[in-house]
C-alpha cells in the first residue's frame, strides 16, 4: 500500500489509532499508540522521537560510553520512519493497524544505532550483486505459569514450567493448552507471522516455532514480531513466554537459528544448489559459508548478545562451541542442509532466542557478502561427527566481554558495519558486562559465604 491508499483504508474503516514500532539495540520493541490524524500527518517526514531508545539498555539504564545520544546530546528527538509495507493488523487487539518503523535517513543519513537500518544497508548491498535473500529464523523458548507480578514476587526464582517432564515433538502435552497452543498458532498466521510448524521441544514447558522464509528485511520483521507476539498471546492466557537463551543451567537451551540462501532476481534459481558437486553446493556457497566462518570470531555479539548467550554455547547442550560447519550436523556452528534445490541453505546456529534479529540476519548476510566478494575458498573440511571433539577447531568466544572486545577493535566488523556502529554496539555490550560483574549472585554466596 502506498500513502493514499492507507489513509483511504483509515477512512474507510473509521480507524482512530494506529500502533508502530520499532527494535531498540537488544532487539526490544519501543513504540506507541498514536491517533490516525497525527499517524496520517507523519507519513512523508515521520516523527519525532527521543533517541534515548538507543541511549540505554534493556532496562532503561543509561549507558556510560555511549556517543550517538546520551547527557551531552540533551536526548533529542530523531525522525522515526514508519515503513507501509509492514502494514499488518492485530487480532487479539480488534485488529487494530500496526506498522514497523525505523530510523533511516535520507540519502545515508540513517541513526547508526538503529539495527533495521543497518540491516537494509545489508540487503541492499546484496541486492547491488544481483541476489535475492531467503531467510528464515526459527525459535524455542520457554513457557511459565506466572505473570510479571508472580514473578516479581518471587524474585524471578523457580518459576513454574507450564508443563512438567521432557516432552519433546509430544503431540499430547499441547493438549494440556490446546487453547493456547492453537492462539500461537492462528494469530501469529493472523498478524503475518506464518509458521511453518509450532511444537514442543525437550523440556518442561518449552515450545519452538518456525516462521514461513521470506525475504531478508521481512524475514527479520517476522522474527521480531513473533518474540513480542508469543509474548502478548500468552499474557491473554495467564502465562509467560520467555526467550532467555538459558534459563536453568540444567535444561537445553533455547535457539534463534538462522536459515538461509540466495537466489537469482527472478526468485527462479537457489544460487547455493549445484547438483554435480559432491555436496550439492555451489562455488558460490561455498564462498558464502567460507565467509560466515572467517568473520565469526569477529562479529559474536551480533549472534550472542547477552551475558546469558554464552550459558547456552556449550559442549553437548544442542548448540556449538567452535567455528566450523558440517552436512546436517547439528554440532557445528553452521550446518549444510541440501536434500533438494529448493531446501538447500545454510542454518546459522550460532543465535539464541535470545538475539535481535535485525542484527544476527544482517551480521549472517555481510559475512556471507564478505565471503563471496573476496572469493573465499572453504579450506575447512566439513565436520563428520561431533564438532565438540575436534579439539583442532577455533572455539567461539566463552562470554560477552571477551567477544566484544574482540569486536570493538576488528577493523573486518567496522568494514563491514561501519565503526559509528561498532563503537555504540560494543559498548551497550561491555555496559552489560559491567551490570553484571557488579552484582553479587546466589553462586557466590553459596560457595563463599561459610567456607571462605
Amino acid at each position: 500500500m502506498d500513502n493514499k491508499e492507507i489513509i483511504s483504508y483509515l477512512r474507510e474503516k473509521g480507524v482512530t489509532k494506529v500502533k508502530f514500532a520499532f527494535a531498540d539495540i537488544d532487539g526490544v520493541l519501543r513504540g506507541k499508540i498514536i491517533n490516525s490524524k497525527k499517524f496520517i500527518s507523519g507519513l512523508e517526514n515521520g516523527y519525532g522521537f527521543c533517541d534515548v531508545v538507543f541511549g540505554w539498555d534493556s532496562n532503561d539504564e543509561l549507558y556510560d560510553k555511549v556517543n550517538v545520544t546520551g547527557w551531552h546530546t540533551g536526548f533529542p528527538d530523531k525522525l522515526c520512519r514508519i515503513d507501509l509495507n509492514t502494514f499488518r493488523s492485530i487480532p487479539w487487539e480488534n485488529n487494530m493497524p500496526f506498522f514497523i518503523a525505523d530510523f533511516s535517513g535520507i540519502k545515508g543519513s540513517d541513526h547508526p544505532a538503529c539495527p533495521r537500518s543497518l540491516l537494509k544497508q545489508i540487503i541492499a548491498d546484496c541486492e547491488s550483486l544481483g541476489f535475492h535473500t531467503e531467510f528464515a529464523q526459527e525459535f524455542e523458548w520457554f513457557n511459565f505459569k506466572e505473570t510479571p507480578d508472580s514473578l516479581s514476587e518471587k524474585q524471578y526464582v523457580n518459576p513454574e514450567p507450564l508443563t512438567p517432564g521432557m516432552f519433546g515433538y509430544s503431540i499430547l502435552r499441547p493438549s494440556l493448552n490446546s487453547n493456547f497452543n492453537n492462539d500461537l498458532f492462528d494469530l501469529l498466521g493472523g498478524f503475518g507471522v506464518e509458521l511453518e510448524g509450532l511444537h514442543t521441544e525437550t523440556g518442561p514447558g518449552v515450545y519452538e516455532a518456525a516462521i514461513i522464509h521470506d525475504e531478508a528485511l521481512r524475514a527479520a520483521d517476522k522474527a521480531v514480531l513473533l518474540k513480542t507476539a508469543v509474548k502478548e498471546i500468552a499474557y491473554r492466557h495467564g502465562i509467560m513466554a520467555s526467550f532467555m537463551a538459558k534459563w536453568n543451567a540444567q535444561l537445553p537451551g533455547c535457539s534463534g537459528h538462522i536459515h538461509q540462501s540466495l537466489w537469482t532476481k527472478d526468485k527462479q534459481q537457489n544460487l547455493f544448489f549445484n547438483e554435480g558437486d559432491e555436496n550439492k553446493m555451489s562455488e558460490l556457497m561455498k564462498q558464502y559459508l567460507a565467509g560466515l566462518l572467517y568473520c565469526l570470531p569477529d562479529i559474536m555479539p551480533m549472534f550472542a548478545p547477552t551475558i546469558n548467550s554464552y550459558k547456552r554455547l556449550v559442549e553437548g547442550a544442542w548448540a556449538p562451541t567452535t567455528v566450523s560447519w558440517g552436512i546436517e550436523n547439528r554440532t557445528a556452528a553452521v550446518r549444510v542442509i541440501n536434500t533438494t534445490e529448493s531446501y538447500t541453505r545454510l542454518e546459522m546456529r550460532v543465535p539464541g532466542s535470545d538475539s535481535n534479529p535485525y542484527l544476527a540476519i544482517a551480521a549472517s548476510l555481510a559475512a556471507g557478502l564478505y565471503g563471496i566478494r573476496n572469493k573465499l575458498n572453504l579450506e575447512q573440511v566439513g565436520t563428520i561427527g561431533s564438532a565438540y571433539a575436534n579439539k583442532d577447531y577455533k572455539r567461539l568466544s566463552a562470554n560477552l566481554y571477551e567477544s566484544s572486545i574482540k569486536m570493538q577493535g576488528s577493523d573486518l566488523a567496522k568494514e563491514l558495519f561501519g565503526a559509528a556502529f561498532v563503537e555504540h554496539f560494543t559498548n551497550s555490550r561491555l555496559w552489560e558486562w559491567k551490570q553484571f560483574s557488579s552484582q553479587v549472585t546466589d553462586w557466590e554466596l553459596k560457595r563463599y559465604f561459610e567456607i571462605i
